[in-house]
């Protein structure tokens, strides 16, 4: 059996990107993406990077993921927390995000064969994500956003 080099139970940092962008009418919509493993809808997310501010590492996961490109807000816009599904077990990961306001989308990226993309309301994203918490951060980002 593998060794571990964390506690158990300790609880992971992961940073998450959330595309928005608005429509001609100005309504706010989010990208979701769905997981490698379970095909459920999340947001673009991973482990933080070396090298590179959480903010930075979060643009980065939502070009991989998603192909969207533009500017990324320095300050979180929430956070969540979620059980990520190893291998052979599962580990709490405590998710920092960040607001990406998306320039454009490419025609191709590294992750496009292994995830579907989709725009979404933000009250839509809300109701299609499993994460409670997400949901939560993703209806406080409607708020915010229309403020």
């Amino acid at each position: 059996m593998k060794k571990s080099k964390r506690p158990p139970g300790e609880i992971r940092a992961q940073i998450a990107a959330m595309p928005v962008r608005r429509l001609a009418g100005g309504a706010p919509e989010v990208m979701l993406v769905t997981s490698r493993t379970t095909q459920r809808w999340i947001v673009p997310k991973g482990w933080p990077i070396k090298g590179l501010t959480p903010a930075e590492a979060a643009a980065r996961e939502a070009f991989e993921e998603a192909g969207v490109i533009g500017r990324i807000l320095p300050e979180p816009a929430g956070r969540y927390t979620y059980w990520k599904r190893m291998s052979d077990h599962f580990i709490l990961c405590d998710v920092t995000l960040y607001l990406l306001e998306v320039d454009r989308q490419l025609d191709t990226w590294p992750e496009q064969a292994q995830r579907r993309s989709q725009w979404f309301s933000l009250d839509d994203a809300a109701d299609l994500v499993d994460e409670p918490e997400l949901a939560t951060a993703l209806r406080n980002v409607t708020l915010a956003l229309a403020a």
